[in-house]
């Protein structure tokens, strides 16, 4: 099921994916350089279903409006808590992430819209290259129950670089995986995105 969600941002459109007899909502946003067909939001939409996880893929505004390039933090925030009181009109826990610019936008607003937990998929904690640009106190900020699943070869940041953690909070690496979950074929061992979906329904 699809809905056109009205923001101050702009339109959102939200996909669902519904379990059969729901638990918990997880809201998602996808990142600054894609949309919601990467593959790991994708796995999940289909993987946690199942586990009476209700899945909703967020399209954020200036995706449905066809531009190519993301706007700044602060517009991505704005029209955000219209599409998680759109997500949580069962009356379910929800908990809110994304991949990327959307882990951060979770990580940003969830505390203040009543979210259950955060999940932060790839978080960019600093841009390629620039590891004195870091964005950890959104991460360390966000006062409720956070996961985060990193690749161990992503150039946003790997794991060895995230500073300690909160007891709130987890890590799960994706080993040799990129900022996209992906690994070279000689160091596969296993799928990277079947691996993400068990680290977040486990988590759930």
């Amino acid at each position: 099921m699809q809905r056109i969600i009205a923001t101050p941002a702009g339109d959102a459109r939200l996909h669902w994916f519904r379990a059969t007899a729901p638990r918990a909502v997880l809201l998602l946003g996808h990142g600054a350089g894609g949309g919601i067909e990467a593959p790991d939001l994708q796995a999940l939409a289909a993987g946690l279903p199942p586990a009476g996880i209700t899945v909703v893929l967020a399209e954020q505004p200036w995706r449905v409006a066809g531009r190519k390039l993301a706007p700044a933090p602060r517009t991505l925030d704005a029209g955000w808590p219209a599409q998680f009181a759109a997500a949580a009109q069962d009356g379910l826990p929800v908990h809110v992430g994304g991949r990327s610019a959307g882990a951060r936008v979770a990580c940003r607003t969830g505390a203040e819209l009543g979210a259950a937990g955060v999940l932060a998929l790839a978080f960019p904690l600093h841009p390629p290259g620039k590891p004195e640009k870091s964005r950890a106190e959104e991460l360390l900020g966000t006062g409720l129950p956070t996961l985060v699943v990193q690749g161990g070869a992503d150039t946003f940041g790997t794991p060895e670089e995230f500073p300690a953690l909160p007891d709130t909070h987890r890590l799960v690496e994706v080993p040799h995986a990129s900022h996209a979950f992906k690994v070279p074929k000689k160091a596969a061992a296993g799928d990277p995105v079947q691996l993400v979906t068990e680290a977040v329904r486990d988590w759930l």
